[in-house]
């Protein structure tokens, strides 16, 4: 059966956009990104900005990702796939990164949260974009500590003279 991913959360203000892989089962039947009460987006978001974003009811968290100048997509628009895992995505159709530059004017970095939408880094970078793959929040990436990670998160919020790059 084919999946169906999110629209973009962003408006004209966003300058980071944050691209997971595909919505997993229980963000799917949520219809929110990072639904899964395990999965650590929201606390590491959260901790970077300085804001208790996994306290807070859905609306709000991404009122708060807006207001920080935070947006939120996947790779891909669609796949097959049974359960969670990445490693089970088939026929799967990206999402239209050429339309960036319209949606998000002010967009300077894109950040991959894992390896699996990571191998998208090469093209958003090749458009001008700085880009930082992440690790993965997901529950299934348990290799690294939630102290590991959120210090390698903290810098989607970091800006440096590679920000800089874009492709007007």
């Amino acid at each position: 059966m084919k999946l169906a991913g999110f629209p973009p959360i962003g408006d004209h203000a966003t300058h980071t956009l944050i691209l997971g892989s595909f919505p997993g089962v229980a963000s799917l039947a949520a219809t929110q990104y990072y639904a899964h009460p395990r999965n650590q987006f929201w606390r590491l978001v959260g901790a970077a900005i300085d804001e208790p974003l996994h306290e807070l009811p859905y609306d709000a968290r991404i009122g708060k990702l807006l207001q920080n100048g935070i947006g939120l997509w996947d790779v891909l628009a669609a796949c097959e796939r049974e359960g969670s895992l990445d490693s089970a995505i088939r026929n799967a159709s990206p999402n239209d990164f050429a339309a960036f530059h319209v949606r998000f004017p002010k967009l300077r970095k894109v950040c991959f949260n894992g390896k699996t939408s990571g191998k998208f880094a090469p093209l958003i970078g090749a458009a001008g974009y700085a880009t930082l793959v992440l690790p993965s929040s997901s529950p299934a990436n348990a290799i690294l500590s939630f102290d590991q990670k959120l210090r390698i998160w903290r810098d989607i919020l970091t800006h440096d003279e590679s920000d800089q790059a874009r492709v007007g």
